[in-house]
């Protein structure tokens, strides 16, 4: 079973999703997917962007593409990502290999969008994900993306 974290009222994570994951996904009243990791980063396991893809078609999911990784990661991605938020109504779905970057993520767009980066990891925290050792990156990433 997908295990989906509710990082706040609009946002989830998760690890990778199957397609076969989407009904449960459209379920729980998300609209939009949002892929987090680069395909091919896994040999066995990790379904191609394009299927996941074609699954949230078919379950009425937008989807949106944002894969990369802790040393691609740009405040355009941030921007992106908060831009993406604000413009769904439902929940949006964010995932990755583990959920990990697309915490971060969700972090740093919460700082973007005017959120007090300690407020933000706080809050990240309550929800079992600790990210107070990414607290620079996720201040700098979220403020850089604010002005772009």
């Amino acid at each position: 079973m997908l295990n989906m974290i509710p990082l706040d009222e609009h946002t989830l994570i998760s690890g990778q999703i199957q397609p076969g994951d989407l009904s449960q996904i459209a379920k729980a009243g998300v609209r939009l997917v949002v892929n987090n990791r680069p395909d091919g980063e896994a040999l066995m396991g990790q379904p191609r962007t394009a299927e996941v893809e074609e699954a949230a078609r078919v379950h009425g999911v937008a989807f949106l593409d944002l894969p990369f990784t802790m040393n691609t990661l740009t405040p355009d991605h941030v921007a992106q990502f908060t831009t993406a938020i604000a413009g769904t109504e439902g929940r949006v779905l964010a995932y990755c290999r583990s959920g990990s970057r697309s915490s971060l993520l969700w972090a740093a767009a919460k700082v973007a969008a005017g959120a007090d980066v300690d407020d933000v990891l706080a809050q990240a925290q309550d929800a079992g994900i600790d990210l107070s050792q990414a607290r620079a990156l996720v201040d700098s990433l979220g403020k850089a993306a604010a002005t772009s």
